[in-house]
């Protein structure tokens, strides 16, 4: 299999979606051939839960784990796709660090594809998981 989307094609998608690029969204890896993409969310003070606290707000963790579950299915079909339903656990809280999300593709259906996200902190510790329903472009 071959790529569909490089790593320098899904960067420049994340820069020039307003919200998306506000939340500093990195690709660090991409694997095509196990399904699967990182990313990277640096800590700043729009994000934290009560100013100062250090700790990330819930509702960014989602956020990342919504934009990774789609990337890591628009890196295989090469279309970006809409999100029709997705769950976020929370696992611990998320205080002075960078996150790390890893999704991976659970199914690749013909009308809906699934995506599952896991985002850990610089420690390695499992802080979020995801997962994600998308409606698969026609």
């Amino acid at each position: 299999m071959s790529e569909v989307m490089t790593i320098e094609e899904m960067q420049q998608r994340l820069q020039k979606a307003p919200f998306n690029s506000f939340m500093g969204l990195t690709v660090l890896s991409a694997d095509y051939d196990r399904q699967e993409i990182v990313m990277q969310m640096k800590l700043r003070p729009e994000f934290e839960r009560m100013a100062g606290s250090g700790q990330f707000h819930g509702g960014v963790i989602a956020a990342m784990i919504d934009a990774v579950g789609q990337y890591v299915l628009m890196m295989m079909l090469g279309k970006p796709l809409a999100t029709i339903n997705f769950r976020t656990d929370y696992l611990r809280p998320a205080t002075n660090t960078s996150l790390r999300a890893v999704g991976r593709v659970l199914r690749m259906g013909k009308s809906i594809c699934v995506s599952d996200v896991e985002v850990r902190d610089d420690a390695d510790k499992l802080v979020a998981v995801g997962r994600a329903n998308f409606a698969t472009p026609s």
